[in-house]
């Protein structure tokens, strides 16, 4: 499309404005070739018929106001100078931004105000961003200069250049201060604090203010940073150019001198500056000049201060510093010094003038050489040396001259030291240069100094136009589009001119040479050789003037001081005294130099071939040395990657934020950028990538075409369909070229898609909204019509007669219908009635029904509930039965294995007996030869045999009867004792039902009052409403409470009755008691009968056993066995006498078996007596046989013993059981009474509130309310004789406690000596168990079986046990060599420390403190070096960070203080630790925790960050809501390794990648068993990291600041608090840090206009700062033109209310903020003694302990 087709009504163009210098206008009529007006409408309204040279020149066609104020001037579709103007207007007056990218030039404008954007948070934002990535500023100019250093490992060059004033000083340091954040050198030497330390000193001695700047630099500056092979600050060096030494003799009006002379004057009263002599500056001639001496805002003294402490940081000394100091006092002191002229050819000095000797002094010259130089001059003539005078003017020049030249020397000192104290040792591996220099300068007087400065600006203007070419080429290259030779401006003829052979330089060289030499004679020489040069001109009004065609402009240099200037001469006996000077600074200034002939091999090449030259050794001049040092500046920049920033000074008043439109447009034409420009627009300017063309036009793009999933291909179709001319494009590999003017044309047809879309909806609402409003009038038409036809209609028909018919129907229908509606109203009346009569009797019947359920329900839970705890006691009972049969089987068990044991030694006792055998065989031998004596005595034993067997026979007899009387007694004792036990079971049962019955009673009781009261309540509510009816309703409920009381009553008296039962059925306890007395007294005689039979058979037994056995200790144990126990008679009441009962029948029991064992053993004795006698050969057979008998006996004996025992267990059980069911007697009863109590109080209540409500509702019926009352009186009365009841029902049980008491102490004593009859028991049952062994012990045959007794379970402590020389090989074991999904190890969280922890507690139990010392540094040395090894691995951090969370709570957990102690268990208080004291170690622990938690957060961080800006802000969640805009130049550091990028990396970031990351670290964490707190201060710290660098990034990035990105961001926001609710992180705050992002995000979506708009902004922005605020307002870009921009006014409304706000002032969050962590205590349930160490662990070094 051609360019004049754009000139249609509507758009807009620029026209030339003196004032302004371009102004805006709108085109009313479409441009037809050939026109010779144009019709426009400026922004005020007027009209303009603007004429068209020759109708070709059309005026530059103004940009879409979207494009308006981009970030790179290079995305502008028109590429003219009012584009480039306007944009950087809106950029830096509306906007606040100051600096703006014009393809690879950064422009920067100053703002004259300290603004917000250079902390150390935006150096970290900017750092390892792409330039273009975020808003144009300095660093991202350094970090690109790094960047590109790094990768390509070239040296790098950043030329910063600018009008004085324009802010180039503070842009170089600016970018040093970057380089130096950026790249902090490894070692102590800080080199970078150097680099930057040297600014304030060379910023002292080299800057001075001018009218244009108050801190301008008066010499040019290249620093070169060098960098090692880790890319770290090593040294610096720096190169200056053209010191204006004649600032220190001469400055213009309302300027200074150099800032160090001000500040050495306002230090003169300071003590070591007393020698030097100062004045004050305003005493100075070279210091009062200009008349200015100070500068607002700037203290000297402080200042000074400064200057001496970075002085010292550069490890200058003090000497030097003073030498230095010294020199400078001396130079003021000359300027002081007067010259006197005593003739029109000759000048004095005083000797005695006190300055000149004070500078004598100071320099240590001889004064009288100096009082005779300054005003004499040596001539050396060929046969002789003449001195001459020279007259005041030339002696005040060599005045000046000495002063400069010293200055001179001086700079150039400081400087070397200053490049010696940055040189550091070590190898440069690469360095970026920062050229700080001079830009471009036209004053109204142009001189010397100028034209130097001119000359090197055309230098760099050539190299940056070069390099722009070579730039503009590669980037063609690479996309493969066809290269075009392209037209730029060339500036070697403007060089050629000024440095060629017998160009101005070489004139200007050669006329120095000769001694009368004068500037007149050079002009000349110029106008002679130069005038035909089209660069050069002479200027018609002067003839002490040249002009020069610069590429900026035309320059007029004056020729007036060239010549002195060039020369720069000084006296030879000037520089004589100097070298003679006793101060060593001094002499060594003005040493004799080497010949330096580093410009020997310096050649020029000019652009046309020059003649050649002479071989004339020429003296090096001012312009020679300035020449040579230019070359080697030019070949350095050549030789690395430069990077531009153009400094713009933006008004001569230096207001903040103030925009002169002529000085701009005139530093712009002068500093390259309108070059830049027509360089881009005379090919294709506008470039986009296809990704950006399709997002944004695909509302161009048809259905077919979207259809096609290539979107590149797409691209292609719609551009060959809307621009039909290929030429005005070209498709490259990842970018689309368009010429100028082509992007305005498709956003004017994307505008005017939107407005016919606009248009089209306009016009459906519009006719929707008019069809709607038709059909609402007409149908109110058709309404009135209606009313009006009516009208009409009956004003036609109805007359006087039918108006009194009517009257009179009315009349009729009226009475009719009260009639009707009467009866009517009665019938209901009735009918209503009728029903409430019944719906009440339905209700009472109901709620009756209700209450029948209810008891009968109560009374089948009280059954089922007693067959369950029946049934549940039946069931302990069979348990408690069990363990009792199993614990005496292991009492037997133990019991058998100690007979086994006394077998062992009856063995003994049978090798005994056998030789007892022998004896007695000897004896039966010795028998045998007195068997004779025998027989003879035969008759007589047989005699006393028949005596004896008839005792025996009548004793057995007799025995035999006291058995039988015994048993009998015993039967009968049983009998009674049963009958006796079931009786008081029945007494109790009798009272418990009545207990039960009364209490049942009382619960109809009170519900019958409840019922009562809840109808009183009904009946009150209803005499309220209906007060007719009131005196009948009361007087029937007066006679319903008086039936109610009267029944109360009868329940009262009902319940006194069974009260009565109750205290008639205390009463027959007594007579039990007596019962039980004398039944006490009956069993206290059948003891005693018992004793003394007892007593007889004992004496029996005692007889007989002494004949059988020989032994006292037999006797001693027969006697154990028949042993009473004596009952103590206890106090007699119910169940006491049960259970003495029970113990005189077990008594009984005992004593009748033991006289049955006696009466037998009588027996036997007697029979084996009978049989010794009848045999006396078979004496010993007889008694073996006898005691085989007496063995079976026993055995039998024991056996039944064994089955009586098993009945005591029984008996006990009986007991208990009573006592339980006693104890939930009483507990029932209390319950019950506790109710009852609990009942009357609440019905006394609700009775009290029943009669408040009555008073307060009945307050104008007197006697009604006395009844009330009385009814009240009644009631209380009643509740009064409940309460006392209850206090008797109370006093019961208290006389009940005091029994169950008095029954618990008897229960006690039972028990007591229910044991003590055990341990009867048991002695009786190991004298049997003796007594059988001693039996078996004469079987020879029978052998003892043993058995193993079960093994007991091992107890473990908790502990593990290892040597000391495994303690190396426990910590790599569990620390080192472990990794955390290595082995199962993960399943238990903490095992490792658990582990660990056991081996302490090892230690502290042994109380070995050496070794515990020697573990715990072991655990934590290894802890650090396993951190440290693998401080980049997340997993292995959490693991260790989880662990030692665990250690440190074992610490605390087991540490003995109470506070740690709460929630332990028995056993785990029983593992603390008992020796030691380990707080120590605890703060050690915690500390580690703490730096591992740090790198634990860095890791995530590290993982997290790059994902957080493509996430958060340029993944687009919602498809379809952001367009995106062409973007310039951007992203170019990697231009050339996208395409590689794009083949490795896939798929972008996005929110989806951000939350899975997050889960994964969650995840984790969990798995390692991290306490959930702490994982929520995880969360929160990321959470932070993510919002802070997501604010960050969009205050540096005004592509984000825009209505359809803060919908993105939000639900973006949604998502992460989704994921947070998801994994129950709530409670961690870590929402709470994304507060800021999320008023960001509204702050982009909400309304920008009026007041209440920026009251919201105030309010909803609470902790955004008003600097950020502004911000944002002021980066607010529209992404269409439906949406406004926000207007300076309101943003100063918003600043307005902001500013009492208080808080930072900083612009950037603080991304690097870390929250303080703790560590929760959180007692672990974990057992140590139940702890098992995995076999996968290999520790089978330690031991379990």
């Amino acid at each position: 499309m051609a360019l004049s087709e754009l000139y249609t009504k509507y758009n807009r163009v620029w026209i030339p404005d003196t004032e302004h210098v371009w102004k805006s206008a709108e085109i009313l009529k479409d441009f037809q070739p050939g026109d010779r007006e144009l019709e426009l409408q400026l922004e005020d309204g007027t009209e303009l018929q603007y004429p068209l040279e020759g109708g070709e020149k059309l005026p530059p066609l103004r940009n879409p106001d979207i494009l308006v104020g981009e970030n790179d001037l290079t995305a502008l579709s028109y590429l003219h100078e009012p584009a480039v103007l306007h944009n950087l207007k809106i950029r830096f007056v509306e906007s606040k931004i100051i600096y703006t990218y014009c393809g690879i030039i950064l422009v920067g404008i100053n703002p004259y105000k300290q603004l917000p954007i250079y902390g150390d948070a935006v150096i970290h934002a900017y750092s390892g961003q792409n330039m273009g990535d975020l808003d144009p500023h300095i660093f991202a100019v350094a970090e690109e200069a790094y960047k590109q250093m790094a990768r390509n490992n070239k040296n790098q060059s950043i030329i910063v250049s600018g009008e004085s004033g324009a802010g180039k000083t503070v842009s170089a340091r600016y970018a040093m201060r970057y380089f130096a954040t950026v790249s902090k050198s490894s070692g102590n030497t800080r080199v970078e604090d150097k680099v930057l330390a040297s600014n304030p000193i060379t910023e002292a001695i080299g800057n001075a203010k001018t009218t244009r700047n108050d801190n301008s630099s008066r010499f040019g500056k290249y620093t070169e940073i060098s960098f090692d092979k880790r890319y770290q600050i090593i040294g610096a060096n720096m190169r200056t150019y053209l010191l204006e030494k004649s600032r220190v003799v001469f400055q213009s009006e309302n300027e200074r001198n150099y800032h160090i002379f001000y500040q050495i004057c306002a230090c003169a009263d300071q003590p070591e500056f007393k020698s030097l002599k100062l004045l004050s500056a305003e005493e100075f001639n070279y210091t009062c000049m200009g008349g200015e001496v100070e500068i607002e805002g700037v203290d000297d003294r402080a200042d000074m201060t400064e200057t001496r402490r970075t002085f010292n940081l550069l490890g200058l000394k003090e000497s030097f510093q003073m030498d230095v100091f010294n020199v400078l006092a001396g130079i003021l002191h000359l300027g002081n010094t007067v010259i006197k002229a005593q003739n029109s050819e000759k000048s004095s000095v005083n000797s005695s003038d006190p300055h000149l000797s004070v500078f004598c002094d100071l320099m240590g010259v001889n004064l009288e050489n100096m009082c005779r130089w300054l005003c004499n001059r040596r001539l050396v003539l060929s046969a002789e040396t003449v001195v001459k005078p020279q007259p005041r003017e030339r002696a005040i020049n060599a005045r000046d001259a000495l002063a400069k030249h010293i200055y001179a020397h001086l700079f150039d000192c400081v400087i070397h030291k200053i490049n010696k104290a940055l040189k550091v040792p070590g190898k440069q591996h690469s360095f970026i240069g920062v050229l700080d220099i001079y830009g471009f300068e036209t004053f109204d007087v142009n001189s010397f100094e100028q034209f130097c400065i001119n000359y090197a600006n055309e230098k760099l203007q050539q190299q940056f136009n070069l390099h722009v070419f070579k730039l503009e080429q590669e980037e063609y290259m690479k996309e493969d589009i066809p290269w075009t030779l392209i037209d730029f401006y060339d500036n070697q003829p403007v060089i050629d001119l000024i440095e060629a052979k017998m160009g101005i330089l070489d004139l200007l060289d050669e006329e120095c040479l000769f001694p009368q030499g004068t500037d007149k004679n050079w002009l000349q020489k110029l106008y002679n050789f130069l005038s035909s040069k089209a660069m050069f001109e002479k200027p018609r009004l002067s003839n002490d003037s040249f002009v020069i065609q610069h590429f900026a402009d035309k320059v007029e240099y004056r020729c007036k001081g060239f010549l002195e200037k060039n020369r720069d001469t000084l006296y030879e006996e000037l520089v004589n005294i100097m070298r003679n000077s006793q101060f060593a600074l001094l002499a060594e200034f003005f040493q004799e130099e080497q010949p330096n002939s580093f410009h020997k091999n310096i050649k020029v090449t000019p652009a046309q071939p020059r003649t050649k030259g002479s071989n004339k050794q020429l003296k090096s001049t001012v312009g020679d040395k300035f020449r040579c040092s230019l070359y080697l500046l030019m070949e350095t920049l050549n030789a690395t990657t430069p990077h531009y920033v153009r400094c713009i000074k933006p008004n001569e008043e230096k207001l903040p934020f103030e925009y002169d439109s002529k000085r701009v447009v005139q530093q712009l034409r002068a500093c390259g950028v309108l070059e830049t420009i027509r360089i881009s627009a005379q090919s294709y300017p506008s470039r986009w990538t296809y990704i950006e063309f399709y997002s944004r036009y695909s509302i161009l793009m048809s259905q077919s075409e979207l259809k096609s999933g290539e979107k590149r291909q797409t691209c292609r179709m719609v551009l060959q369909r809307l621009i039909t001319d290929s030429n005005q494009y070209k498709f490259g590999r990842t970018k689309i070229f368009f010429r100028a003017g082509q992007v305005a044309y498709l956003e004017k047809l994307r505008l005017d898609h939107l407005r016919a879309a606009c248009v089209t909806i306009q016009k459906h609402v519009r006719g929707w909204r008019q069809r709607r409003r038709f059909l609402h009038m007409r149908e109110a038409a058709v309404t009135i019509q209606q009313y009006i036809r009516g009208k009409r209609k009956i004003r036609y028909t109805v007359t006087a007669l039918a108006l009194k018919q009517g009257w009179a129907a009315m009349v009729i229908q009226r009475h009719c219908r009260g009639y009707l509606v009467r009866k009517v109203y009665q019938l209901v009346r009735i009918a209503t009635i009728t029903i409430q009569a019944f719906t009440r009797g339905w209700k009472a019947r109901k709620c009756y029904k209700k209450m029948v359920e209810e008891h009968k329900a109560l009374v089948l839970q009280k059954y089922a509930r007693a067959w369950l705890v029946r049934r549940r006691f039946q069931t302990m009972r069979r348990l408690v039965l069990n363990v009792q049969l199993s614990y005496r089987v292991q009492q037997l068990r133990k019991k058998v294995e100690e007979q086994n044991k006394e077998n062992r030694s009856l063995m003994e006792k049978v090798t005994s007996l056998s030789n007892a055998r022998a004896q007695g065989m000897e004896k039966i031998q010795a028998l045998e030869a007195e068997r004779s004596k025998v027989t003879k005595e035969r008759a007589a034993l047989e005699e006393n045999k028949r005596k004896t067997t008839e005792k025996a026979n009548q004793a057995i007899a007799v025995l035999q009867n006291e058995k039988e009387k015994l048993t009998q007694v015993n039967k009968s004792l049983e009998q009674r004792l049963k009958d006796t036990t079931q009786q008081m079971r029945d007494n109790f049962e009798v009272m418990k039902t009545k207990l039960i019955e009364n209490f049942e009673r009382e619960e109809r009781l009170r519900k019958v009052a409840e019922h009562s009261s809840e109808l009183q309540k009904e009946d009150t509510e209803k005499e309220i409403e209906t007060l007719k009816e009131e005196n009948c309703r009361l007087r029937e409920e007066r006679v319903r409470l008086q039936a109610q009381l009267q029944e109360d009553q009868h329940v009262n008296a009902e319940m006194q009755e069974q009260l009565q039962q109750l205290t008639k059925h205390v009463k027959v306890i007594p007579d039990l008691r007596k019962e039980i007395n004398s039944l006490q007294m009956q069993k206290d005689v059948v003891d005693k009968t018992i004793k003394a039979q007892s007593q007889q058979a004992r004496a029996k037994i005692s007889v007989i056993t002494r004949q059988l056995l020989g032994e006292a200790t037999e006797e001693e144990l027969i006697r154990r066995l028949h042993e009473e126990v004596v009952d103590d008679n206890g106090e007699v009441d119910l169940l006491a006498a049960f259970d003495g009962m029970e113990k005189a029948a077990k008594v009984m029991e005992n004593q009748f078996r033991e006289q049955k064992e006696v009466y037998e053993s009588r027996v036997e004795t007697l029979e084996f007596k009978n049989e010794h006698l009848n045999k006396e050969n078979g004496q010993l057979q007889a008694l073996f046989q006898e005691k085989s008998d007496v063995n079976h006996s026993i055995a039998h004996e024991v056996a039944r013993l064994t089955a009586e025992n098993m009945m005591i267990p029984e008996l006990k059980q009986q007991v208990s059981e009573l006592t339980r069911n006693k104890h939930e007697l009483e507990t029932q009863l209390q319950d019950q009474s506790t109710e009852m109590t609990n009942k009357i109080k609440e019905l006394s209540k609700d009775l009290q509130l029943a009669v408040e409500e009555e008073r307060s509702q009945r307050r104008h019926l007197e006697e009604r309310i006395l009844e009330m009352e009385r009814g009240k009186d009644e009631m209380e009365r009643q509740i009064v004789d409940l309460q006392e009841e209850n206090q008797q029902l109370e006093k019961s049980h208290q006389s009940e406690s005091e029994a169950k008491s008095k029954l618990r102490e008897e229960t006690s004593h039972l028990t007591a000596e229910n044991m003590d009859f055990e341990e009867q028991l048991d002695m009786k049952d190991r004298l049997i168990k003796r007594l059988q062994d001693q039996i078996k012990a004469l079987h020879t045959t029978q052998t003892a079986n043993h058995k193993e007794a079960p093994t007991v379970p091992k107890d473990y402590l908790g502990m593990l046990e290892y040597k000391k020389e495994d303690e190396g090989r426990l910590v790599r074991t569990l620390i080192l060599d472990l990794r955390p999904r290595g082995v199962g190890v993960h399943i238990i969280p903490g095992l490792a420390a658990h582990l660990l922890f056991m081996c302490v507690r090892h230690a502290d139990y042994l109380n070995d403190g050496n070794k515990l010392k020697s573990l715990m540094h072991a655990i934590i040395t290894a802890v650090k070096e396993t951190v440290s090894k693998h401080q980049e691995n997340f997993q292995i951090l959490s693991f260790w960070l989880s662990n030692t969370y665990h250690f440190l709570n074992c610490f605390k957990q087991y540490s003995g203080e109470e506070e740690f102690m709460k929630h332990n268990t028995p056993r785990q208080n029983k593992n603390c630790l008992k020796n030691f004291d380990l707080s120590e170690h605890r703060q050690i622990l915690s500390d580690l925790a703490i730096n591992i938690y740090h790198q634990f957060i860095s890791v995530m961080e590290d993982a997290l960050y790059p994902m957080i800006i493509p996430g958060m802000l340029e993944h687009e969640s919602l498809q379809g809501i952001s367009s995106m805009k062409p973007t310039g130049f951007r992203k170019r550091s990697s231009s050339m390794f996208e395409d590689r990028e794009d083949h490795t990396h896939g798929q972008p970031f996005s929110v989806t990648s951000l939350l899975q990351q997050l889960s994964a670290f969650h995840t984790c964490m969990d798995q390692q068993g991290m306490e959930k707190q702490l994982q929520g201060q995880v969360i929160r710290q990321l959470i932070y990291l993510i919002g802070s660098t997501s604010v960050n990034s969009i205050l540096l990035r005004k592509d984000l600041c825009s209505c359809r990105k803060g919908m993105q961001i939000r639900c973006n926001i949604s998502y992460l608090e989704e994921w947070l609710r998801e994994k129950d992180l709530q409670g961690s705050n870590a929402m709470e840090t994304l507060g800021p992002l999320s008023q960001v995000a509204w702050l982009l979506q909400v309304n920008k206009t009026a007041d209440e708009d920026a009251a919201e902004i105030k309010q909803r922005c609470s902790e955004l700062s008003s600097v950020q605020i502004v911000k944002i307002l002021n980066s607010y870009t529209p992404i269409d033109d439906f949406e406004k921009r926000v207007t300076p006014s309101f943003v100063r409304k918003v600043q307005a209310l902001l500013q009492e706000r208080e808080g930072s002032s900083q612009l950037m969050m603080d991304a690097q903020y870390r929250f303080q962590v703790t560590f929760p205590f959180c007692s672990s349930p974990q057992a140590m003694e139940l702890l098992q160490v995995p076999t996968a662990l290999h520790l089978d070094f330690v031991t379990r302990i």
